[in-house]
């Protein structure tokens, strides 16, 4: 089951702190790693230019032991925070299950995707409820998420590679269906359906989760 979660981040963290105090700033959590029991350190994309804009406020919050400013990206700047371990990792640690980045912050609630079994699921839930966070599932899908699973077989990325090459996809196009099918020496609707194929998987995989309907 992978389900879509939009938590309302608790107070007694950083980020939380942080992302309420600046609404309209929009932070990535890029990864994890563990350094002992109590002590985590992530990269975060923050949005604010120029570089290390932020480095001053963070380090005041006292579950931040120390932080860097990587590089200049984009419209923000990549941080490197070691702070206190948050309890949901934690959490996720003791249930063996593993966090899936990024994750996306802004005005102090974070989008979740959780990948677990029922049983797991309702765990979690329920450590947020305990802890008094506002959740909303706003998404749910049944399998393996596409993210566990090769985007493309062998043949397909053969395929959009010379489909690629030879122009199919330039802007204007520099080859037509028929003449690429030509060139592959293949049959013109069978080429065309598997090209759909690809472009399917692809949009899919850039769109993420559909929402609930309401």
């Amino acid at each position: 089951m992978v389900v879509g979660l939009r938590i309302r981040m608790a107070r007694d963290h950083w980020l939380g702190q942080f992302s309420n105090a600046h609404p309209a700033v929009r932070l990535t959590a890029q990864n994890w790693a563990g350094i002992d029991a109590r002590t985590s350190v992530l990269d975060y994309w923050i949005a604010g230019l120029p570089a290390g804009l932020w480095s001053r406020e963070i380090q005041a919050f006292p579950d931040v032991k120390r932080v860097e400013a990587l590089a200049e990206v984009g419209d923000g700047c990549l941080y490197r925070v070691v702070q206190r371990t948050n309890p949901v990792v934690r959490l996720y640690r003791r249930l063996g299950l593993p966090l899936k980045f990024p994750l996306n912050i802004l005005a102090g609630t974070i989008d979740w995707e959780v990948v677990a079994k029922k049983a797991d699921l309702d765990k979690i839930l329920a450590f947020f409820g305990r802890r008094r966070l506002g959740v909303t599932i706003v998404s749910v899908r049944r399998g393996i998420p596409r993210t566990h699973l090769p985007l493309l077989t062998a043949s397909q990325r053969r395929l959009l590679q010379e489909a690629i090459s030879a122009g199919y996809f330039a802007v204007p196009r520099r080859i037509t269906l028929t003449g690429l099918a030509e060139r592959l020496g293949r049959n013109k609707s069978a080429v065309s359906e598997s090209l759909a194929v690809v472009e399917r998987k692809l949009l899919e995989s850039s769109l993420g989760p559909a929402p609930l309907a309401v």
